[in-house]
């Protein structure tokens, strides 16, 4: 009878793919995903850290510092912006253009070689953006592994003594609460997916029920059934997202009231983006049981790879291009540059471009999907 019981028991979740899915298949991706972001960080893998280097010596003391740089594997190390293909080659950083790239987030570490360094040892300054802790203290560690090297020991001798360095954050050094906007969300991000996935399944329950023919046969078109529930999502994420953010502001002195008009621009983007997911999903399953099973297998994984709980800035650079196609990823991006950054409301064109235009496109795509119940 043990054994019967047993055996009735995997049929049932062999019939049942929800769980199926959510027992075998979720834990071997998220297994997938953790390895290969913990794993690319031992040995050969390890992600490269970008730091900006600007040579202000101009002595063979620093050009060989400058060399050591480059060739140390953990670094990224680059003295001038990328040249576009075809184009001439760009001038080379200078202190104050370096701490600009810093501040917009190309790179998160700058590292300036002070003028007379050769001569007397003056301190190399690091500017750093705090919202990456890491890889300021990688640079740091870079940089005294090779000022211990024999070259280096001796230039020291010669110079006065071994070198200091000075590190200043030069991005949300005066935030209160600098990574709550990041968190928050980060995590809003992730629960908007699963409400999103929620109300656009209220059409499957409709569809199985036979309240969807009725609404049909009442002059009401697909288009406009989809856009009013479209509507109806959308704003439910914007009321979720503003609670969580006014949560932050006042428990945890997030700076929300200083930035409304960047934190309505992200979450009207955001939300749209969410609700056309949710459509989506929804067209594309055929009983509510699949829907839940599927959405939750996407949205967790859409969720560890954009960033949302795993910061994508420690994550290996295939993982990073990999976080592109989440909507977390531009999302945490847009409120990044909002809270952290202090950027204007024109610099979120592309994070909100890429919302906006995905939000389109995917609810084209959840419309044509959606015939089957006009012919059913």
């Amino acid at each position: 009878m043990i054994a019967t019981i047993v055996l009735t028991g995997f049929r049932a979740l062999r019939r049942d793919r929800g769980a199926f899915i959510l027992s075998f298949v979720l834990p071997i991706v998220f297994f997938s995903i953790f390895a290969i972001i913990f794993g690319g960080m031992n040995g050969d893998k390890t992600a490269r850290v970008s730091v900006l280097v600007v040579d202000e010596d101009r002595s063979a003391t620093s050009e060989r510092l400058v060399g050591a740089l480059r060739q140390e594997p953990s670094l990224a190390a680059s003295t001038r912006p990328d040249a576009k293909k075809g184009q001439p080659e760009l001038p080379e950083y200078m202190a104050a253009s370096a701490e600009r790239a810093v501040r917009r987030g190309d790179a998160p570490v700058a590292l300036i070689i002070p003028e007379g360094y050769g001569v007397n040892r003056k301190p190399i300054r690091i500017l750093h953006d705090s919202s990456d802790p890491v890889a300021g203290q990688v640079v740091a560690g870079m940089l005294e592994k090779i000022v211990m090297m024999p070259w280096a020991v001796l230039a020291a001798r010669n110079g006065g003594g071994p070198v200091a360095i000075e590190m200043r954050d030069v991005v949300g050094e005066n935030k209160r609460s600098p990574m709550i906007a990041f968190y928050a969300a980060g995590i809003g991000v992730m629960f908007l997916l699963f409400t999103a996935s929620a109300a656009g399944g209220t059409l499957l329950d409709e569809a199985e029920s036979g309240a969807l023919d009725r609404i049909l046969s009442a002059r009401v078109s697909m288009t406009t059934l989809l856009m009013g529930k479209m509507a109806y999502c959308t704003l439910l994420a914007c009321a979720q997202l503003t609670l969580m953010f006014l949560w932050g502001a006042a428990v945890f002195h997030l700076e929300l009231f200083t930035h409304l008009p960047g934190f309505v621009v992200m979450t009207v983007a955001t939300s749209f983006a969410v609700a056309s997911f949710g459509m989506l999903l929804a067209s594309l399953s055929r009983t509510r049981a699949q829907q839940a099973a599927v959405s939750t297998l996407i949205i967790l994984t859409m969720s560890a790879i954009g960033g949302s709980m795993f910061p994508r800035f420690l994550m290996p650079p295939a993982m990073k291009t990999a976080g592109l196609l989440t909507f977390n990823a531009w999302a945490i991006d847009g409120y990044t540059k909002v809270f952290w950054r202090d950027e204007p409301v024109l610099h979120l064109a592309p994070q909100v471009g890429v919302l906006i235009g995905a939000g389109v496109v995917i609810f084209l795509i959840a419309r044509r999907f959606a015939r089957r119940w006009e012919y059913t």
